[in-house]
């Protein structure tokens, strides 16, 4: 019935091939005569997700996750997965070839620091780790009587023999009306706020957001892979390949800077090492491999938190607009798929892939999508308890009576949206309706929540936990990330979690998402998009902060415990529902109106 553009369910990992290519790298590395290899899911940007041709950890290990690392010594490799991947890479990975182990509890470096033996050597790739991450690893190798080692070539290109080709995707201009500032505004802020003689973006996402671009070299975010060099002169200089760009943009472009080739940056930042220039690098996202040029050549090299950052996380009145009439449109294609599942599911004839492929339907329907903002979460039962799931055609679960939760977003050019809802499919269970109202409450704390300025993320992530807290329950993710402006779903600096440091700001997108996952039985997540906005509270002694809820779209209140709510919380429920049904409805149809109306009817 439905079919997708966006997403493939196809399998992507054979635990079976662990062993072999392990094999075959330990083989390589002798040859090279270094006794160890650190393998990270990571490219040149630190980009959370990363083009084919840079899977090298998902190669190895099997292991498809979007965050992970391994540490492959002479005798023994480990791999580190986080607890929202405990599950998944015990599906995916052969237990024999690689030890599983969580870095919460055993970090890499420290695995390394215990096992590495006396006088080896363990290699790296200088393009895969940031300088502080190499520098840990390298007190790590240096504990255990070791040394790390920066090798030229990543031995698993050689082994990876059907490698993909790296991205060419062509970069766009991204309008003015809907980045609402031009990007010669920008540079000259962006200029305005460092203090070095030079500033490299090494983070795409600030590239497309200083020079109002974006591409297409990576599926779900439209960003195009390069580098820029801003000087407090005045000078800039691009780094892209040629062929990314058409005449058109090109001599746009061109009106902004001097353009060249990726390849040539290397020699670029040795010249400005030799003329002992002051070179600002991003620290979370500047390969070793440029430093270490920077450095050698005599530049000095200062690293530190990019300036684009905050400046591209403080949404400006256009963004801000343009993120609520995409969420709108949003709320429509998801409460048509939910209005649809609820009729289509209670049949037993759904699966997980063919709910997934629905919801991009409906989406698709719009006529402006440009992609996912990430692949659907279509989860049922006790794939629910999955956080970050990813269906495939091995794993497609039918669904029947229980829980299914989607988590889902879409990529327009005025906005990025990300949302999750739990349903049941007949009648849950009582502790499922305790731990779902539970999540609830702590949703709805965080909308509900007011602050001072200068409060960071951290100190309200546990007002979405306390409820669960309160019976010995809790989740192991942060409870939101921020979202770009058709750029990428998880954008920091800021979020709300219990190593949000960051102090919250007006224009800001986070998620508000808190959860709860019962191993092998269901999960639970809700999850709408808030916007940071000042809130006038009467007789207040200081000016406050809150939350503007984006996110359209019908909460199922069947399995709510509506005696677990207390009245401002029942108020906030139903004045939610009553504001979706009042701007969704018109935009729906005759048969869809009707069930959002019993969808939205007050608790």
């Amino acid at each position: 019935m439905f079919d997708s553009l966006y997403q493939n369910f196809s399998e992507t990992a054979d635990p079976s091939l662990g062993a072999p290519r392990l094999k075959a790298l330990r083989a390589s590395l002798r040859a090279q005569k270094l006794d160890g290899f650190l393998v990270p899911r990571a490219d040149a940007h630190q980009n959370e997700y990363v083009a084919p041709c840079e899977e090298r950890l998902a190669w190895l290990t099997g292991f498809t996750g979007s965050a992970g690392f391994a540490v492959v010594l002479r005798d023994k490799a480990a791999l580190f997965v986080d607890g929202r991947y405990t599950i998944q890479a015990r599906e995916q990975v052969d237990a024999d070839a690689f030890a599983v182990l969580a870095p919460e509890k055993t970090p890499p470096a420290e695995w390394l620091a215990q096992n590495a033996r006396k006088k080896s050597r363990i290699g790296y790739d200088p393009w895969l780790h940031t300088p502080a991450g190499v520098a840990r690893y390298e007190e790590a190798a240096k504990r255990a009587g070791a040394d790390l080692v920066a090798i030229d070539a990543n031995p698993i290109d050689a082994l990876w023999r059907d490698r993909p080709a790296p991205p060419r995707g062509p970069v766009a201009q991204h309008p003015l009306s809907k980045a609402g500032e031009k990007a010669e505004k920008k540079l000259s802020r962006i200029r305005d706020a460092f203090e070095a003689d030079v500033f490299l973006i090494s983070d795409p996402h600030d590239l497309a957001w200083a020079f109002n671009l974006r591409g297409a070299d990576l599926g779900h975010t439209p960003i195009a892979l390069g580098f820029a060099l801003i000087f407090r002169s005045g000078e800039t200089r691009l780094f892209f390949e040629p062929e990314k760009l058409s005449a058109r943009v090109g001599a746009a472009l061109a009106a902004l800077a001097d353009i060249a080739s990726p390849q040539t940056l290397p020699a670029a930042l040795a010249e400005l090492g030799k003329k002992k220039r002051k070179i600002l690098f991003d620290s979370g996202t500047a390969a070793a491999a440029l430093t270490r040029i920077a450095s050698a050549a005599g530049a000095q090299v200062e690293l530190g938190p990019s300036p684009i950052a905050r400046m591209k996380a403080l949404k400006n009145a256009c963004e801000l607009d343009g993120a609520r009439a995409a969420h709108l449109r949003d709320g429509v294609a998801l409460t048509q798929f939910l209005c649809w599942f609820d009729a289509e599911a209670p049949k037993g004839k759904l699966t997980e892939i063919s709910a997934a492929l629905a919801l991009e339907h409906y989406r698709r329907e719009t006529g402006v999508i440009k992609d996912l903002s990430f692949p659907t979460i279509s989860a049922f039962g006790a794939h629910a308890a999955l956080p970050h799931y990813r269906v495939t055609e091995g794993s497609n679960a039918r669904i029947g009576k229980g829980v299914y939760l989607v988590d889902s977003g879409a990529q327009y050019l005025d906005g990025t949206t990300d949302v999750t809802r739990t349903v049941t499919v007949g009648t849950p269970s009582k502790a499922f309706t305790d731990a779902y109202t539970r999540v609830l409450k702590g949703h709805i704390a965080i909308a509900r929540a007011v602050f001072p300025h200068k409060t960071v993320g951290a100190q309200l992530d546990a007002l979405a936990r306390l409820a669960l807290w309160r019976v010995g329950l809790d989740f192991d993710h942060g409870v939101g990330h921020g979202v770009g402006s058709y750029l990428s779903v998880h954008e920091g600096p800021q979020r709300i979690a219990k190593m949000g440091t960051v102090a919250l700001e007006p224009g800001m997108i986070l998620s508000n998402e808190p959860g709860y996952y019962r191993e092998g039985a269901f999960g639970i997540r809700i999850e709408n998009l808030v916007a940071v906005e000042p809130k006038r509270i009467a007789g207040a002694e200081r000016d406050m902060l809150g939350f503007e809820t984006l996110t359209l779209a019908p909460i199922d209140t069947r399995p709510v415990d509506a005696s677990m709510l207390d009245a401002e919380e029942k108020a906030w429920l139903n004045a939610y529902h009553a504001r979706v049904r009042k701007t969704l409805s018109p935009l729906l149809s005759a048969p869809e109106r009707a069930w959002l109306k019993q969808a939205t009817a007050a608790v």
